[in-house]
């Protein structure tokens, strides 16, 4: 009941009460007075500033009591308490308004932190409004609407145009474009086919597909998203819990300091002045607001920050270690180089021929180089004869000629031999950290199709715009030396650590920290977890057990929000030490010119719960700040 009565009270519709009963006291101190009276006293029997004093003055005073009850040691004492003070003393004295300005500079300032921080949560309750309530459920030939939360994995669901996707699936039939801006920030809808999978919360823009269900509930990637950025509000940076430590040091500074003012001009009226000045409040405000206005404005950005600590750490990080596959790269095969060897067959016929004869293959490899020839327009001929050997390549007749796709070694054990030619362009290769096919007509060796790891388009750049903010990259990968030191070279990465197990990764994080080096790693395997685990902070894009490990998650698998997310970071950190230095300032300025008997209670409530306001709004700023 108090605990509602005091909300109310707390609201911006009262405190607008409070606020106006004030300014009818403020009239007053800035007017003469009307026939030796006040002039509120010609309309009300009453000092108005006794309204906001009830109003502002109870929540304050029921925060102080409900924080000395529940925290335990020295957070007991919180700038609610030293408030509370402030105000009883200055009614003390008479001085009204400045116990209702006090109490209602204070109720401004948790509004706009209130303010800033529902502002923050907009992607987070956007996330909760986009989850389905009902799904189109395939049973028996029929279809039926179901509740969402009794969709079960292996349900087949209908998905029409226009629909929000219920669960997390597979496409078992149709093909479609998603938008799935509100999962990875992609601006435009992503195509999407039989065997691609689809998100819960994501929007079905225009054909209609049947989906099989893979994760519902709770293990969806809304929920899970959902969890994280709830996860994230209620973890306090380290600046955050010091902010809050040393507001609690300050309430007895500033009750000892009172108690000396007044011992030493016996002045009143002085020492409850340095109790309205000396309150942290700008110190407890700005920082929750600032960490969670930079996780707000993360949010939209599709990167989701777990903790206001990791954020914190991402902005003093120096280096950043990266996995190869499938987080400088995309993890995926793909013809890179067509070499024919002379002049019997152009690019085009020697893919062509190796597409053929691999079109049976269920090798890696070779469903690559069908892949490559299918979207390249390259005409794929039926072929027979087909066999594999597994580990050295496949033999077929393709339009009656005989193919032979492999490694060097199986073409000489069939009888074809390589020349200069080839031998030189498999050595390049290599060094390129390439796999290689040779292709064979008709016992003779035509040509070479290389594979390789596709580079992530954003990756360069990303890396330069790390180094213009003096932030160290180092390559740590499982993949061979050769390999690594060509991917790395491509994208400006010049310490390379190769062909390293998961325990070496974390040896290698350790030894980086042991430099004093502050080391964010970035990874998307399971491999990667137990570096992400050690780094000082990480971020993870890709496989759930990554995102489970790290600190941050990067929901589009874009590259180039390390820097932004950097850059937040660095001025989340810069804000927040500004904001504690203003404050600080202000609070020292203050208890000087109270000192001095330059401030008295009301102006010095005034000067000072304004510069609280000041840093809020700062802080404020952030959510929406350019960072791009």
């Amino acid at each position: 009941m108090v605990k509602k009565i005091t909300d109310f009270l707390a609201g911006l519709p009262m405190t607008i009460v409070a606020g106006v009963f004030l300014l009818l006291d403020l009239v007053p101190h800035l007017m003469q007075e009307l026939g030796g009276k006040p002039a509120y006293r010609a309309f009300l029997p009453f000092d108005p500033a006794w309204v906001t004093v009830v109003i502002s003055g109870i929540p304050l005073l029921y925060l102080a009591i409900w924080r000395i009850y529940h925290n335990p040691g020295i957070s007991k004492i919180s700038s609610a308490l030293l408030i509370s003070i402030a105000m009883f003393a200055a009614i003390a004295i008479g001085d009204l308004f400045a116990a209702g300005e006090v109490a209602f500079i204070m109720a401004i300032g948790a509004i706009l932190e209130e303010a800033t921080t529902n502002r923050a949560k907009k992607g987070l309750k956007n996330l909760i409004s986009l989850a389905p309530a009902k799904g189109r459920r395939l049973k028996d030939g029929t279809e039926e609407i179901i509740p969402a939360k009794e969709i079960r994995p292996g349900d087949v669901l209908r998905i029409l145009p226009g629909e929000t996707i219920p669960v997390d699936g597979r496409i078992l039939s149709g093909e479609t474009s998603v938008d799935q801006s509100i999962m990875t920030g992609e601006s435009l809808p992503v195509d999407k086919g039989v065997g691609e999978d689809v998100f819960c919360g994501t929007l079905n823009r225009f054909g209609s597909i049947d989906i099989s269900a893979t994760k519902v509930g709770e293990d969806s990637s809304l929920q899970r998203l959902i969890r994280m950025v709830q996860d994230a509000e209620n973890k306090q940076a380290p600046m955050q819990r010091l902010a809050d430590r040393v507001a609690s040091w300050l309430v007895p500074a500033a009750l000892l300091i009172a108690v000396a003012a007044y011992i030493g001009t016996g002045n009143l009226v002085t020492a409850v002045t340095v109790l309205v000045v000396f309150c942290p409040c700008a110190l407890v405000l700005a920082t929750p607001t600032a960490i969670m206005a930079a996780i707000g404005q993360a949010t939209r950005h599709g990167v989701i920050i777990k903790s206001g600590e990791a954020l914190e750490k991402m902005g003093r990080v120096d280096t950043v270690a990266f996995d190869k596959t499938g987080t400088l790269t995309y993890g995926r095969l793909a013809v890179s180089d067509i070499l024919p060897f002379d002049g019997s067959v152009d690019e085009t016929a020697l893919l062509s021929l190796a597409a053929s004869a691999e079109a049976r293959s269920e090798h890696p490899l070779g469903k690559a180089i069908v892949a490559c020839a299918k979207a390249a327009g390259a005409p794929i001929h039926p072929s027979a004869a087909f066999k594999m050997d597994a580990g050295k390549g496949i033999r077929a007749e393709v339009q009656g000629r005989r193919m032979l796709c492999g490694s060097e070694k199986f073409l000489k054990e069939n009888g074809v031999s390589t020349d200069s030619t080839a031998l030189s362009a498999l050595e390049r290769l290599r060094e390129e950290g390439k796999a290689s096919i040779l292709v064979a007509c008709e016992g003779r060796c035509i040509g070479v199709i290389a594979l390789s790891d596709v580079l992530r388009p954003e990756a360069k750049e990303m890396v330069s715009r790390l180094a213009a903010m003096q932030t160290r990259t180092v390559l740590l990968t499982g993949d061979h030396e050769k390999a690594a030191r060509y991917f790395a070279g491509q994208v400006g990465i010049c310490d390379v650590r190769a062909e390293l197990l998961p325990e070496e990764k974390v040896l290698s994080i350790e030894k980086l920290q042991r430099e004093n080096h502050r080391v964010c790693m970035i990874g998307d395997g399971v491999n990667d977890a137990p570096a992400l685990k050690t780094a000082d902070v990480s971020v993870a894009m890709g496989s759930d057990i990554a995102i489970d490990a790290a600190d941050i998650a990067l929901m589009s698998d874009d590259l180039s929000k390390i820097p932004y997310l950097k850059r937040l970071s660095n001025a989340t950190v810069a804000t927040i030490k500004a904001s504690i230095a203003l404050s600080m300032t202000i609070n020292l300025a203050a208890i000087v010119l109270s000192l001095l008997e330059v401030l008295n209670p009301t102006t010095g409530a005034l000067v000072h719960n304004a510069g609280s306001c000041f840093v809020v709004l700062i802080a404020a700023l952030l959510y929406d700040r350019k960072f791009e």
